[in-house]
């Protein structure tokens, strides 16, 4: 999803259709995120937003990114517990991570055939299947 074209009124309608209440800070996270389809991290979003007018607390990124990931606006990436992406593009896909520059790239669903999985412990279903495939630079 991307809003390059979208003010601050498209932007507040989007939110509220999600259930989310439009207030300056959340607005001000909206408009950075969705401005373009990418992959972020909560301190490039905090530094990023840090160099505008309106500066928002850690908390607040941290507290927004989740909400927005709950509501359907973007996709967590966790790479592992001390690196998490926040992922614009909510359609299902799988990614590369760089392990010598920190990117994540898209891999489309199609590029990637998983034909077996394990039984699921009793009593649940798959709620998705997400591949991170580690590569480094020669």
């Amino acid at each position: 999803m991307t809003t390059a074209n979208m003010n601050n009124d498209a932007l507040s309608k989007l939110l509220l259709e999600r259930g989310i209440t439009p207030t300056q800070q959340r607005l001000e996270i909206a408009s950075f995120l969705f401005k373009k389809q990418q992959h972020v991290s909560a301190d490039q979003i905090l530094t990023s937003i840090k160099q505008g007018q309106n500066p928002v607390s850690k908390a607040t990124v941290y507290n927004t990114l989740g909400l927005f990931a709950n509501k359907g606006l973007l996709r967590e990436v966790i790479i592992d517990p001390n690196k998490v992406f926040y992922d614009t593009n909510t359609q299902h896909h799988h990614h590369f991570y760089n392990t010598n520059t920190c990117d994540l790239t898209d891999i489309d669903h199609n590029e990637i055939n998983i034909n077996k999985l394990p039984q699921l412990p009793e009593g649940t279903d798959i709620q998705s299947v997400d591949v991170i495939i580690k590569v480094s630079n020669q």
